[in-house]
């Protein structure tokens, strides 16, 4: 089954930026707010398809497009051109931390964030048991999480986004997290996840956890795709590029 079907997708951004001006028009654009801008096209000519059951990984330097492309799919971002088609629930950690609220219980936020994930109170209620094993943090359910540190709060978020029933899991720079025995649970998690048909889409620089545990891997370079397919082959045409 296809998860994602991308064709010939661009995206732009509006960018404000210093340019060389005369007295006049530097106080115009002071008085009106209006700053000069210039357009930036991030993506160029995209198009991809990813299978259910797979885990695809985008690889690139900063400012590639890597970012860009899963906000797109995620739904976040729109775009200018092209087609983008999604077939499946969709859940995307992008920013672990995200719907967290600190002044919440860390079982208040199970409720919250669950919700936003899609799950219904009842379903939430019948996996709060497993979500709370899951993190390694029972002791801290009722605990306000503005209390927690950053591993913790990584561990809760992971935990209840991978209780939510996804069909597709956008990642970004988020794979294996927190201490070395939870970034064991959570990779076997994710692939317990692909097993069952869904498909992961992950963005990251550590090439090594990609070469790890991604089927396939889209190369991607000033907004275009260099190159993709297998993980082997496309890893080795971008560590010769950078000799």
């Amino acid at each position: 089954m296809k998860r994602i079907i991308i064709e010939n997708l661009e995206k732009e951004f509006s960018i404000g930026f210093l340019k060389k001006q005369s007295s006049f028009q530097w106080l115009l654009s002071f008085f009106s707010g209006r700053e000069p801008k210039k357009v930036i096209k991030v993506l160029d000519n995209i198009s991809l398809k990813v299978n259910s059951g797979e885990i695809v990984g985008i690889i690139g330097s900063n400012g590639s497009g890597k970012s860009t492309l899963l906000r797109i799919i995620a739904g976040i971002y729109d775009y200018k051109k092209g087609n983008v088609t999604v077939n499946g629930k969709i859940i995307s950690i992008i920013n672990l931390g995200i719907g967290l609220k600190e002044r919440l219980t860390m079982k208040e936020n199970i409720f919250l964030v669950g919700s936003l994930f899609g799950m219904s109170q009842e379903e939430i209620k019948s996996k709060l048991n497993s979500i709370v094993e899951f993190s390694g943090l029972k002791e801290f359910v009722n605990t306000k999480i503005y209390q927690f540190s950053a591993g913790m709060l990584q561990r809760l978020a992971f935990s209840i986004s991978v209780h939510s029933n996804p069909e597709i899991l956008l990642l970004d720079e988020v794979f294996e997290v927190g201490d070395e025995d939870f970034r064991e649970k959570s990779a076997e998690r994710i692939k317990e996840l692909v097993r069952a048909g869904a498909t992961v889409v992950l963005v990251s620089h550590d090439l090594q956890m990609v070469e790890k545990h991604c089927n396939e891997i889209i190369w991607m370079e000033q907004g275009k795709i260099r190159e993709s397919g297998k993980t082997k082959e496309v890893l080795g045409s971008y560590k010769n590029d950078r000799l």
